[in-house]
């Protein structure tokens, strides 16, 4: 018969003697873990929850722009770095449409005035016009040999304004598909642009330090701003006033300045930021205000690599001038890659590099919310054509869709 194995011995803790020791080594302390850095790691790996209502996982790469119909408050469209776009829906994931065409990174989108197209650039030096209600492609505006910076429409038309790596502005008629101008004069990428509210002037910012005011009819450029006081570095972004009267422009430089598109003058300017200036928007809040003229012009303007940025509120007496500035609110935050006014609310949306959408109170200064959910960079905002929806892309590759009718 076999014997039973022994049983084990109860011997409690068990010491090691030198005789025990096969090999020693010597550890350096630095290389040894900190305890509290592992707390604060395992902290740091703690899921955010998750406050969108809605999440858009069409893309397979990052998502470079986001845009929302102005006219169906459910309608979105999203291009990225995967060389599509998708037209899809807010709470609709049964619904969606994909624009396909393009050869590299869908870089810029943008509604017309009415809803009823939807431009898309590429880096592949496309504008591709579609139709919102169908997804199906109307029409391919070629011309621009390189990339594509921006789209914008005409305010009371179907034009199409494009601006493009390769120092030129396009200008074509989308219910024909024609071309109808080229804006030529920059000396390097047309970073940013618009046609001014009332839709008579053309406004467009370089990488080549210069804003440029041209007609659109005739292609004639107006002004050229540049040099002394003007901005030193590339225009990287550009905003116009509800009247057609002022430009608001940052650049690489950390400045800002505001110019009087009728002149070409340098009207007021800001030298607060230590870094890059990459989006600023005049607030739709305040309109010309009592018989004096005076109006509320309220701007964001931030360093990307920076944590600050700040609402400016100066007073605009009379027509063109510009006076002190009046009031600043400073908002410590991570690096501001985007921004969106909420209607003629006093609240503003801003994008993070930390990947956290977050609501402002303009008047005070005071974040009245933040939503988490992406996990990096947001690149993009839009609101609905209800204003009870954020949607936000982000370099993480997802759309997603916050509610905000509260703040409005």
């Amino acid at each position: 018969m076999n014997s039973p194995p022994p049983e084990e011995d109860d011997q409690g803790e068990v010491f090691i003697d030198e005789s025990d020791v096969i090999h020693e080594f010597t550890v350096d302390e630095e290389d040894l873990p900190d305890a509290e850095d592992d707390a604060s790691s395992d902290a740091e790996n703690i899921e955010e929850p998750d406050d969108s209502m809605h999440i858009f996982t069409g893309h397979t790469g990052e998502l470079y722009a986001v845009a929302c119909s102005p006219t169906d408050a459910r309608l979105v469209a999203t291009g990225g770095g995967d060389d599509k776009g998708f037209l899809w829906k807010i709470g609709r994931g049964d619904w969606g449409s994909e624009l396909l065409g393009h050869k590299d990174s869908v870089s810029c989108l943008a509604f017309s005035t009415d809803g009823q197209f939807l431009a898309s650039g590429g880096l592949d030096g496309l504008v591709q016009i579609w139709d919102a209600s169908s997804g199906n492609i109307k029409c391919a505006l070629e011309g621009p040999e390189k990339g594509i910076e921006w789209v914008r429409w005409h305010p009371r038309g179907h034009l199409v304004l494009a601006g493009s790596e390769d120092c030129t502005v396009w200008m074509w008629n989308a219910d024909r598909g024609a071309y109808l101008n080229m804006f030529s004069g920059h000396g390097s990428s047309v970073t940013c642009g618009d046609f001014t509210p009332d839709g008579k002037t053309i406004c467009t910012g370089s990488d080549d330090a210069t804003l440029r005011i041209w007609n659109p009819r005739s292609g004639e450029n107006i002004h050229v701003v540049k040099g002394h006081p003007y901005h030193t570095e590339g225009l990287t972004c550009l905003a116009m006033s509800s009247d057609s009267s002022l430009a608001l422009t940052g650049s690489k430089d950390s400045s800002v300045h505001i110019v009087n598109i009728v002149t070409g003058k340098v009207v007021s300017s800001l030298d607060s930021h230590t870094d890059s200036v990459e989006c600023v928007g005049f607030s739709p809040r305040y309109a010309l205000l009592g018989q004096q003229q005076e109006a509320w012009i309220i701007s964001l303007l931030y360093g990307i690599s920076s944590t600050q940025c700040l609402v400016l509120h100066v007073i605009m007496r009379q027509r063109f001038f510009i006076t002190d500035v009046n009031e600043v609110h400073f908002f410590r935050q991570e690096g501001v890659t985007c921004l969106a006014w909420l209607d003629a609310s006093r609240c503003l949306a801003t994008g993070c590099v930390d990947g956290k959408v977050r609501l402002w109170d303009s008047l005070s200064g005071n974040c009245v919310r933040t939503f988490t959910g992406h996990s990096d960079a947001i690149q993009s905002l839009s609101f609905s054509a209800n204003w009870d929806f954020l949607v936000s892309g982000s370099i993480d590759g997802t759309a997603r869709v916050f509610e905000v009718a509260e703040f409005h």
